[in-house]
């Protein structure tokens, strides 16, 4: 099916380090790295400096655990024992979806997920599962036997996309309810989760007053503090054309900030020479054309992850002008013929390699 890059490059973003020891206040800090392939069908890697391995072992633990319940929480493809979460919410019951009792962080989720469907105008839209499902099954089809793959029918898709409206997702705050209006409506949160645990695992790193750490689940990159010595993370974007020689087209530096890349050459399949990736536009229900990737800077995980996607499904001057609206958002564009395009803003954060 798709090329495949070591698990250290498969991720859009990977982290550059020194490793060399830092002075920290008189105290020497070490960088530390935990890795783990548990969580969101990706790789995290966890960076910190610690002024012992012990230290690290406490707190990237306590992210991995952190990551562990977010995970299942937004898990929509198993069930777990004890647990209600999107797997469950999605599930019927004598034909229906049924009103479900859940954790407040699916709740949270939830309705940060509909309102970036406002601020989006509809490209982020987590009511697609309907949709997305039907890529899903003929991309997994393609990865057993690439000589049968096949494209859905438009029919089909036409049909699933009468089932993606975002207002039959009912979620009742007050009692933690979730429930689905329309049986053929399914939530997908793939374009939010990630982005979404990731920033809520570093705002409890931030409010213990825990520094100097960057996560990175699947490309999906958030810097906690700078490095001992004060700086900036070094961060590289990488190059979407794999087979070039230069790993990446832009070196970051970031201090606090979260960066995430959406690519077409991170999950397709291919028929009759023709590769077709996962992104897949709301409006033509067909994967998203004229860009290679698109990178977002912003302070947020959540909104980098939602907005890379959402603007992959935009034109430059549409996207452009979302990105131009919201404070402390930036963006990289690299076009289908491999030019890059900026917003305003984003060259305040190259740097150098």
């Amino acid at each position: 099916m798709n090329k495949q890059r070591s698990i250290s490059t498969i991720l859009l973003v990977f982290i550059l380090f020194s490793y060399l020891s830092l002075p920290s206040c008189g105290t020497k800090k070490t960088k530390y790295i935990a890795q783990s392939l548990d969580y969101f069908d990706t790789a995290t890697t966890i960076t910190g400096y610690e002024k012992d391995k012990a230290a690290f072992d406490r707190t990237s633990g306590k992210i991995l655990d952190l990551l562990c319940e977010y995970h299942r929480l937004f898990d929509i493809y198993h069930r777990y024992d004890g647990m209600e979460n999107l797997y469950t919410v999605n599930g019927l019951k004598n034909g229906v979806h049924r009103v479900v009792k859940v954790d407040s962080r699916i709740i949270d989720m939830l309705l940060y997920a509909k309102e970036m469907h406002r601020v989006t105008e509809g490209k982020l839209n987590i009511a697609m599962g309907s949709v997305l499902s039907i890529w899903h099954d003929y991309r997994t089809a393609a990865s057993e036997h690439p000589s049968d793959a096949k494209l859905p029918p438009k029919e089909l898709l036409d049909e699933a996309a009468e089932h993606t409206d975002i207002d039959s997702l009912v979620i009742d705050r007050e009692n933690s309810t979730v429930w689905i209006s329309d049986p053929q409506t399914t939530l997908d949160v793939g374009a939010v989760a990630k982005g979404y645990a990731v920033e809520m695992v570093a705002r409890e790193l931030e409010a213990k007053g825990i520094s100097g750490y960057v996560i990175n689940v699947g490309g999906n990159v958030r810097t906690v503090g700078v490095k001992p010595d004060g700086n900036g993370w070094l961060v590289g974007i990488e190059n979407p054309k794999l087979e070039s020689d230069e790993p990446y087209v832009e070196y970051l530096q970031l201090a606090g900030e979260s960066v995430v890349t959406s690519g077409l050459y991170q999950r397709y399949y291919t028929v009759d020479g023709k590769n077709y990736h996962h992104i897949i536009d709301p409006q033509t229900l067909l994967p998203a054309e004229g860009y290679l990737s698109v990178s977002v800077v912003c302070n947020n995980s959540a909104d980098g992850d939602c907005l890379s996607t959402a603007l992959f499904c935009m034109s430059f001057d549409q996207g452009l002008a979302l990105v131009d609206s919201l404070d402390g958002v930036d963006a990289l564009w690299i076009m289908s013929d491999g030019s890059k395009r900026y917003s305003s803003g984003f060259e305040k954060y190259t740097t150098a390699p």
